[in-house]
């Protein structure tokens, strides 16, 4: 059939459309695809609450054994890229009164965001640098800040209690004071959480926050009643559905009554996955890219 000069108009401004509109899509993401096609193609079994809650799928095989050299100990090489170690440093923090040891990656000044990650109990600031651990999901992490012009810490926690919670007060302040401006994330694993929570009573602390991640932590009752929470900052939890040290259950009721406020908040929940899998599981590119976006 021929076409007139009409359908030529009609046809070049639908293409214009979602040129634009996958431009836009695009834009949105404040940290570019990297190695999505290792950590990012997770099967989802169920999204509801208008996008607020995925229910991902999890196997033992598939997602350890499948993606380590040595199950639980060293990711195959594919899931790490270790040029990002030219850009790591461990440090001695001098903060107030007290001296901090932390993993840090990025540039110390005038980064675009940070990044700061909690580890649990046993844990220390080797947790979260360690490269081939979990998967190379740290490693990716890594990258993704890095590489975007963020900064990353992975500090040492002495303390889950006040102690703690002051040493990460102050770490906030001098990243704040390192990138004026900029927003900060903080993501806390397992009892680690207890030192998200109370940072989110600190209204110092809060004001320079961009949001949080919660991975298979315990729940805060009295959440709703911090500044964090008052200040409506996004809320990112991450859990396992057989998690045995804190149950998921209890995250949920959270979670489900933070988004029956209106409260910007979304849950992960790994089906069968265990207190560890969220720490491998998470995709921290969706993860980070919501919270900027938020």
């Amino acid at each position: 059939m021929r076409m007139s000069t009409s359908h030529y108009s009609i046809i070049a401004a639908i293409a214009a459309f979602f040129l634009t509109t996958g431009a836009s899509s695009q834009a949105t993401d404040r940290l570019p695809p990297y190695k999505d096609d290792l950590f990012s193609t997770q099967n989802v079994l169920q999204t509801s609450k208008d996008g607020a809650f995925d229910l991902i799928e999890y196997d033992e095989m598939r997602d350890i054994n499948g993606r380590d050299q040595l199950p639980e100990k060293r990711a195959q090489q594919k899931y790490v890229s270790l040029g990002v170690r030219k850009l790591q440093s461990d440090e001695t923090l001098q903060l107030g009164a007290q001296r901090l040891d932390v993993t840090r990656v990025g540039q110390s000044a005038g980064a675009a965001f940070t990044v700061i990650f909690i580890h649990g109990r046993n844990g220390d600031r080797r947790l979260g640098a360690n490269d081939y651990s979990f998967g190379g999901n740290f490693n990716r992490l890594k990258n993704l800040v890095a590489g975007n012009g963020g900064v990353y810490y992975s500090p040492s926690v002495k303390s889950f209690g006040s102690d703690g919670v002051a040493a990460i007060e102050e770490l906030i302040r001098y990243a704040a004071a390192q990138s004026p401006g900029k927003p900060v994330i903080l993501a806390c694993a397992s009892m680690g959480s207890q030192i998200c929570w109370g940072l989110s009573r600190d209204a110092d602390s809060v004001k320079h926050l961009k949001g949080m991640v919660i991975l298979s932590g315990v729940a805060d009752p009295d959440f709703a009643k911090s500044s964090f929470a008052k200040a409506k900052l996004p809320l990112w939890f991450a859990h396992g559905s057989r998690d045995p040290v804190y149950a998921a259950t209890a995250q949920q009721a959270l979670f489900e009554k933070l988004l029956k406020a209106g409260y910007p908040t979304h849950f992960a929940l790994y089906e069968t996955g265990n207190h560890g899998t969220p720490i491998r599981m998470i995709d921290w590119r969706r993860t980070l890219n919501w919270i900027l976006g938020s």
